[in-house]
């Protein structure tokens, strides 16, 4: 059951989407069109397909050509969803803390939003790429507050959703309560752990319940008692547990909002979510933007790269 926008291309024929991809990609000048087209359109397990079948047939490595023949944005969005899904998040979290500068917001989102499975195997698959440990990559290149709860995202050890115990909620909503609104200088371990570790029904609850006994979304006094890169990440991890489609949506919103787009960020999340809750991701988008995603993008973007986002936008919500 999924809720993306992009699924399995019917009927599929990988070898003819192999003979296309060359035929716009050989020669002098390439035809776009096709190759947004035939990759917006197919599944991501077909579109491994067709590079097995274009290796066969031609002897070539389609992201290769993909990558000599286009160029910018353009080539970013073909390669990227040339990427299966786990190597896409393992690529874009090796690329996040290598060399000079951490870049803290692709490993806010996506350690804040995937689920304890996703984690799992992120892990496994950066094991298998680049023969290291994620974990101790992360930790060598943060620290402090924040470091303590990726390490605890890391773990992929959350509560399972069976059944909430109310005691249990009353219990964690007032124990945030005194590590945050009654301290002074805010007991982030507390903070770490019961949002790092419980269920995610349990959560919901837990925020009502906090809500009713201070006063304040939870999110407010995180905004007001933390900063930086914690408050950041602890924001991510609070917005996923209420809902993952409208945290993206917020995401997607500010990528384009105001003066130039956060491309990196507006791909990542278009690509990674095209087979997973796009069309719930729109819906949140449409409710809390007053506008559609699909607006949004045709104005923020041009060509052949606005062409393919609204083909993976998969329609308008007027």
């Amino acid at each position: 059951y999924t809720r993306g926008t992009v699924t399995a291309f019917s009927p599929f024929d990988a070898r003819a989407d192999a003979e296309a991809l060359r035929k716009a990609m050989k020669g002098m000048g390439t035809d776009e069109e096709t190759v947004l087209k035939i990759l917006t359109s197919r599944n991501n397990a077909q579109r491994q397909e067709i590079a097995s079948a274009f290796k066969t047939l031609f002897g070539r490595d389609l992201v290769d050509d993909l990558k000599k023949e286009l160029t910018g944005k353009f080539e970013t969005l073909m390669v990227s969803l040339m990427r299966p899904a786990y190597i896409f998040d393992a690529h874009a979290l090796k690329h996040a803390i290598k060399g000079a500068g951490t870049n803290e917001k692709v490993l806010t989102e996506i350690l804040a939003s995937r689920t304890p499975a996703e984690v799992q195997q992120i892990k496994q698959v950066y094991l298998q790429e680049y023969e290291a440990n994620l974990e101790d990559k992360i930790t060598g290149e943060t620290s402090g507050h924040f470091q303590r709860m990726l390490v605890v995202l890391l773990q992929a050890n959350r509560d399972p959703d069976v059944g909430v115990d109310e005691g249990l909620v009353e219990q964690d909503a007032q124990v945030l309560f005194r590590a945050g609104e009654l301290k002074w200088g805010t007991d982030e371990e507390k903070f770490i752990t019961i949002l790092g570790t419980r269920s995610i029904s349990h959560l919901r609850r837990v925020f009502d319940k906090y809500m009713t006994i201070s006063g304040f979304q939870i999110e407010e006094t995180i905004d007001r008692e933390t900063s930086g890169d914690l408050e950041k990440l602890l924001l991510a991890v609070v917005k996923c547990i209420r809902s993952v489609p409208a945290y993206f949506a917020e995401t997607l919103y500010y990528s384009m909002k105001g003066a130039g787009t956060d491309d990196d960020t507006l791909i990542r999340v278009m690509v990674s979510r095209s087979e997973i809750d796009l069309l719930d991701i729109r819906q949140e988008f449409r409710k809390n933007f007053a506008k559609s995603l699909y607006q949004m993008i045709q104005k923020d973007t041009s060509g052949d790269y606005r062409k393919a986002l609204l083909l993976l936008c998969g329609g308008d919500d007027e």
